[in-house]
């Protein structure tokens, strides 16, 4: 008799508590269900993670655990001893974001040299369609202002994080999902906040100038605080490259800093403590990390881009939940019809993606990377920007139940890719 395995015993009792809570629930005692629930979930979550076709999953039905345990015990995630969680936020969506600049380097924008058509498709759609689209849904639904502004948000965004691995996943061209993911969210900081200010100005107030600021603030700098450390810790580049990209990375600050002395005339003399600050933390601080650790593991990167790739997965996770119990009053008025909306903003991303490359005759590699690209939004800014708003609760739904949603689809998505390689194209065995 064939021993059963761990993983199967877990799979086997998530079904047995799933039996258990659909029960209880039918006899109205629904309040008691939130520990089999959680327990349920993460049973799951670990169980999946023993089949190869199913432990992709894993990683979003830890998500849907911390969203289950906020639902049912909002009060833990709000705030401890007076401290509020949702401060946590924005921090943590800049170190997310600095992981992402840590693994990449300014050779990755050459691919908008390289293959131009695939960028502009797919930042175009990005930033011209996806809007449209996330306008027309919330209109036609006829959300609450402030939900309907979170979702056009959602449609308003660059590229998500996961798209690169989707991409990996479905065996789609990766150096131009990379590129576009790159060039989208550099233009985000112009784009976001003007489309924002056209399509959802007539939800919520919004102030372009304060929003540029903070897109700056929570994806740029980090990124090329990223970008810095990187180019430390490989140390691969010559003295005249470093200079230049320093020049380059100090003028990225300098422009930041420049936003509040034009839109709030904060004086010449806060301009410059704010842009001295900013170096210090984005451009020296990483200088001096990148230098000690190159040191300290000789110049291994297997450490760093675990200990980062953890970081980013938990903190995601930790972001979703603190918006879930912020806003679960108003996710049990609107929270089954947000779900609808956002996987038919989602499919939609992914159907006008890829019908677009069809039509401009990209190849299948590139069809799906254009597809993934312009399905899987940036949960996390959006999840930022509403915070920045101070309307966490409201605006920030949609990319609560976005983030986990997206995941979900592009896994399946990439995972039936996956079982069809492109005809005529040499992959990767080890993909």
């Amino acid at each position: 008799m064939k021993k059963l395995s761990v993983h199967s015993i877990l799979l086997a009792g998530s079904l047995l508590l799933f039996i258990i809570s659909l029960a209880m629930i039918l006899l109205g005692n629904i309040s008691a269900t939130g520990p089999l629930i959680i327990a349920l979930l993460m049973c799951l979550a670990i169980g999946v993670r023993g089949f190869q076709s199913t432990r992709s999953f894993s990683y979003t039905i830890w998500i849907f655990t911390a969203v289950a345990a906020s639902m049912f015990y909002p009060q833990i995630f709000v705030s401890w001893g007076g401290f509020k969680l949702g401060v946590l936020i924005v921090p943590l969506l800049q170190i997310i974001m600095f992981g992402m600049g840590s693994q990449m380097s300014l050779d990755d924008f050459k691919g908008v040299v390289k293959m131009p058509k695939g960028v502009i498709i797919g930042v175009s759609i990005s930033y011209m369609i996806m809007p449209g689209t996330a306008f027309a849904i919330s209109h036609i639904f006829n959300f609450p202002n402030e939900v309907a502004a979170g979702i056009i948000l959602i449609g308003c965004v660059p590229t998500g994080l996961a798209s690169n691995v989707m991409a990996y996943i479905a065996r789609a061209n990766l150096p131009l999902s990379v590129t576009i993911g790159a060039f989208s969210t550099l233009l985000s900081p112009f784009l976001t906040p003007l489309l924002m200010k056209w399509i959802a100005g007539q939800y919520i107030e919004i102030s372009v100038w304060k929003m540029m600021l903070d897109i700056m603030n929570m994806i740029i700098l980090p990124i090329v605080a990223g970008f810095i450390f990187n180019m430390f810790y490989n140390a691969k580049d010559t003295r005249k490259s470093i200079v230049i990209q320093l020049c380059a990375y100090f003028a990225i600050i300098v422009l930041t800093n420049i936003i509040p002395l034009l839109s709030q005339n904060t004086g010449l003399s806060a301009f410059a403590i704010g842009a001295l600050k900013s170096a210090s933390w984005f451009m020296l601080l990483p200088m001096i990390g990148a230098l000690i650790l190159r040191r300290i593991l000789n110049g291994d990167r297997t450490v760093i881009k675990s200990v980062l790739s953890t970081f980013s997965m938990v903190g995601i996770a930790v972001i979703i939940t603190i918006i879930t119990a912020a806003g679960r009053e108003s996710l049990l008025t609107v929270g089954a019809l947000l779900l609808i909306t956002s996987l038919l903003h989602n499919v939609t991303g992914y159907s006008l993606g890829y019908g677009a490359a069809w039509l401009f005759r990209m190849s299948e590699r590139d069809r799906r990377t254009v597809a993934i690209e312009c399905g899987m939004q940036n949960g996390g800014l959006a999840s930022g920007l509403a915070m920045q708003m101070g309307k966490v609760a409201t605006v920030g739904l949609a990319p609560a139940v976005f983030g986990p949603l997206m995941n979900i689809t592009g896994s399946i998505l990439a995972s039936w890719w996956r079982a069809r390689p492109p005809k005529g194209a040499q992959t990767d065995r080890n993909q």
